[in-house]
């Protein structure tokens, strides 16, 4: 089936702008771009489940085999190193390393591809803040023990604006126009919040806590997870407008999930994991013009001389002694193989039933269970930046957010550098929440989905289309686990953590959150877990 420009437009943004765009007849694009990153034919060589014979000769020894070049199998690299260990070798798919944290640089500009900041970590998380530390990005501790990041890589003021009825307005919250009622249930919403702020178990854990394994596993949190975010909300008696989309925004900015697919237990993590007590704001945010790629790029170039990208893992097959990995190189086809000791799987978890060999004859029920959303990233490359149409809109912030759009908007690349004109990169983001979204996705080309992007900004910036000179765009098929209700404290996590014979698993999905904290965590766990082993 063709689906036309409207078809389409009205799909990912709505029909009143879907006729609007195009009766205004601006469908042409004068300038070039490509989708980049992640081959979705590479990943089709997986599910074809193709047989590759290694050449006797084209095999090797190393101690540990990381499968997967992301945030968690770059973190277990990282304390390979750090602990004089270098009998290991990281291999990745993609020629771009970091997974959705990657980040990209041209034309003197950097910009991120995914993940594009850091909330501060509490006191507690101490490999963390060693890792920030080493990258010298901190001036110390303060009087109470949290540490004390510099300046300049804290996000710089003004920080969010949101766009409502043809103005900008200050924060991520919509104040102008709410009643009454909308300022009470805000009121009621905050004073739930702080109550699980505070909230101990019998083991003085918190609720919600960054990384996830710190968490209370007690029921009275756990309950949360059989309900819907949205459902949550409701039990409440909380229904202002105003405040379920500032919910669903959470819910689709850090889940790519609508509020009555979120858990509540997700939503309620979103809102509290940060907060260091009632009363309190939440931890502020660190950031870089390249996102997280920066803790990706400095993560990878402690173990650079261990990392080989390109390399596709086909085949992962547990041994009396150790691990044999089967690798595919996408540029030379050359098959190669590793006789390893252990292996660290770092790469999504639903992958596994495609990759060791055991789990393709026998799929475990667990795995099935990690469902991913798709989105797609747009890097639009502006020979100026848009100006405000009245005089006293808010002025571009680091986060810009369109109330009317289910994206959600764009962070401005140049936003820490202090240069507020001339060129810049606005990174704009669209999480797919629907069931289909991935097939949705990919049947578009770039010239579909740079329309959908300029249309949607449009609403914002009339001339976008004229200051644009550039837009790339990654498309990312499996870009986050989702938190959907039911999923989180099922026992599905705990599950698929268990290393398989000698695997041992590592990523992001095992939190059930995809997070950078959550990938450190489980790569420094499953390096960990190997050192007792070995």
């Amino acid at each position: 089936m063709t689906f036309t420009r409207r078809d389409i437009l009205k799909s990912f943004l709505g029909l009143p702008l879907a006729l609007a765009a195009c009766r205004s007849n601006v469908s042409e694009i004068s300038f070039d771009g490509e989708i980049v990153g992640a081959n979705a034919n590479l990943g089709h060589i997986l599910r074809e489940q193709r047989v590759f014979e290694v050449p006797e000769n084209n095999w090797e020894n190393i101690g540990v085999a990381i499968i997967g070049g992301g945030a968690a199998g770059l973190t277990a690299a990282w304390k390979f190193r750090k602990q004089g260990f270098d009998d290991f070798l990281l291999l990745e798919l993609e020629n771009r390393i970091g997974g959705t944290s990657a980040s990209g640089s041209s034309n003197g500009f950097s910009y991120p591809w995914g993940a594009h900041y850091l909330p501060i970590p509490f006191k507690e998380n101490a490999e963390l803040i060693s890792l920030l530390r080493e990258m010298d990005l901190t001036e110390g501790f303060d009087e109470s023990g949290e540490i004390v990041i510099k300046e300049q890589f804290r996000i710089r003021e003004p920080e969010e604006r949101i766009f409502y009825k043809g103005r900008w307005y200050d924060g991520l919250y919509l104040h102008t126009g709410e009643t009454p009622e909308d300022v009470r249930q805000l009121a009621e919403f905050q004073k739930q919040l702080d109550l699980w702020v505070d909230w101990r178990d019998a083991k003085g854990r918190r609720a919600f806590v960054l990384p996830v394994a710190n968490c209370s596993d007690d029921p009275a949190v756990t309950a949360l997870d059989k309900i819907s975010f949205g459902d949550w909300l409701r039990e409440k008696g909380l229904t202002s407008e105003r405040l379920l989309w500032y919910c669903d925004y959470a819910c689709r900015d850090d889940y790519g999930l609508k509020l009555e697919t979120t858990s509540a237990w997700a939503g309620l993590f979103y809102f509290c994991s940060r907060v260091p007590k009632s009363g309190v704001e939440s931890q502020s945010f660190m950031t870089f013009p390249e996102g997280n790629g920066k803790f990706i790029n400095y993560l990878a170039g402690t173990a650079s001389d261990k990392i080989r990208k390109g390399q596709i893992a086909v085949e992962i097959i547990p041994t009396e002694t150790g691990v044999d990995v089967i690798c595919f190189n996408s540029e030379t086809k050359e098959i190669r193989g590793i006789h390893a000791r252990k292996a660290i799987f770092a790469a999504p978890v639903f992958t596994a039933n495609y990759l060791i060999r055991d789990f393709k004859q026998n799929p475990p029920a667990h795995i099935r269970e990690f469902e991913h959303n798709a989105w797609f990233v747009a890097n639009l490359f502006l020979k100026d930046r848009p100006k405000s149409q009245f005089s006293r809109d808010f002025p571009l912030a680091w986060d810009n957010v369109l109330y009317e759009s289910p994206s959600l908007g764009y962070v401005v690349s140049t936003h820490q550098t202090g240069i507020d004109y001339g060129g810049s990169v606005f990174t704009y983001y669209y999480p797919m929440t629907e069931k289909d979204g991935r097939a949705k996705l990919l049947s578009l080309d770039w010239k579909e989905l740079s329309d959908i992007c300029l249309t949607d900004l449009s609403r914002a910036h009339p001339n976008i289309r004229e200051l644009t000179t550039r837009i790339d765009i990654m498309r990312w098929g499996h870009a986050m686990i989702s938190p959907r209700t039911n999923f989180l404290w099922s026992g599905v996590r705990e599950k698929a953590r268990e290393p398989f014979r000698n695997i041992h698993f590592a990523h992001s999905d095992l939190s059930g959150i995809a997070l950078f904290e959550e990938a450190f965590f489980h790569g420094l766990r499953a390096a960990n877990e190997i050192f007792q082993r070995l």
